[in-house]
């Protein structure tokens, strides 16, 4: 953006500022355009849409309301249309809908909604609407008595679960609900561009997931990262890949150095990239890190994370870092 006073291109910059939302206070992440010469600071409408889109995310952490991706995953979990919801839940016809599309419920409705997350629950407010026809609840409930006869029959270990610890979204999960799959694409996306090994891997992991919230207010993967000598990490990585390995998702061979192994990550044989699984600004984001760090070597890797304040400041610790600092990257 160019300045109004003077035409030269500006720089964002950020700052922590208090704002307000529903009468509560919150510390966010304000971003804005500085003019150099004349010190004036402008906003416009991508930063601005920006910084409430922070605002609105701390607000659903604090009250646990559910972020659009959960909304829309519960809705399809039953197979219902977003009126369909908006009826059993009591809502307005299209209040389910601009919940999906980004508006934030109230807390009544949000928690109705988390509420509905479970099968048991949901079938109780199958059961008391009056707005359904006898032939379409019976359909929903036969759905849910599914679900929940699934649930309870179900001994299968939780893998994503033990990987990725799920949780509800935060800051430190970059407001998403932590994604195997999505994590697992953007590993393969990455073997199959620059077959990097493990340590460079973690880095362009991170890079693209913090350079994804400093665009959009969101991660792509959803997964933490902690901060260890070598550079920023995904959390628990090392089971993360061998699973992915395991599983055929990737194929990671390793060489022996003299002094150390190396693990470098090629594509399978039995996987290719899934590009339908991401929104086109995130497949614009892995591809601007791939294209930012091709030709980096794993050592210079490694000084480059060391430059960013993600990992400065948590480092010393080995803290999970917040996704605030990805406001702080400097090499891309």
């Amino acid at each position: 953006m160019n300045s109004p006073i003077t035409g030269k291109p500006m720089k964002i910059a950020h700052d922590v500022i208090t704002l307000t939302f529903r009468k509560e206070e919150f510390e966010v992440v304000n971003q804005y355009y500085r003019c150099e010469e004349s010190g004036e600071h402008f906003v416009g409408t991508r930063l601005g849409d920006l910084n409430m889109q922070l605002l609105h995310n701390a607000y659903r952490a604090k009250h646990n309301l559910p972020f659009p991706e959960e909304i829309r995953a519960i809705r399809e979990k039953y197979s219902l249309s977003a009126v369909k919801m908006s009826e059993i839940l009591g809502f307005g016809v299209n209040s389910y809908r601009q919940y999906e599309a980004g508006e934030v419920p109230s807390l009544s409705n949000g928690r109705l909604i988390r509420l509905a997350e479970d099968p048991e629950q949901f079938e109780r407010l199958v059961k008391m609407t009056d707005v359904l026809e006898d032939k379409v609840k019976h359909k929903i409930l036969k759905k849910v008595d599914a679900l929940i006869e699934e649930y309870t029959e179900s001994y299968d270990f939780d893998i994503e679960n033990y990987l990725l610890n799920k949780s509800t979204p935060d800051t430190y999960t970059g407001y998403r609900v932590p994604n195997l799959d999505k994590l697992t694409e953007m590993t393969v996306y990455f073997a199959e561009k620059l077959a990097p090994y493990k340590t460079k891997m973690n880095k362009l992991l991170f890079y693209s997931d913090f350079l994804s919230y400093k665009n959009t207010g969101y991660a792509i993967s959803g997964v933490r990262y902690a901060a260890i000598n070598r550079g920023p990490v995904p959390n628990n990585f090392q089971s993360i890949f061998e699973y992915q390995h395991n599983n055929k998702q990737v194929y990671i061979r390793v060489e022996d150095f003299g002094d150390y192994f190396g693990e470098q990550f090629l594509p399978s044989k039995s996987k290719s990239f899934n590009a339908e699984l991401f929104k086109a600004e995130e497949l614009e984001i892995l591809e601007q890190v791939a294209s930012r760090f091709e030709k980096a070597t794993t050592k210079e890797m490694v000084g480059i994370s060391h430059l960013e304040e993600a990992w400065i400041q948590n480092e010393k610790e080995k803290q999970i870092i917040d996704y605030r600092y990805a406001f702080d990257l400097s090499q891309i």
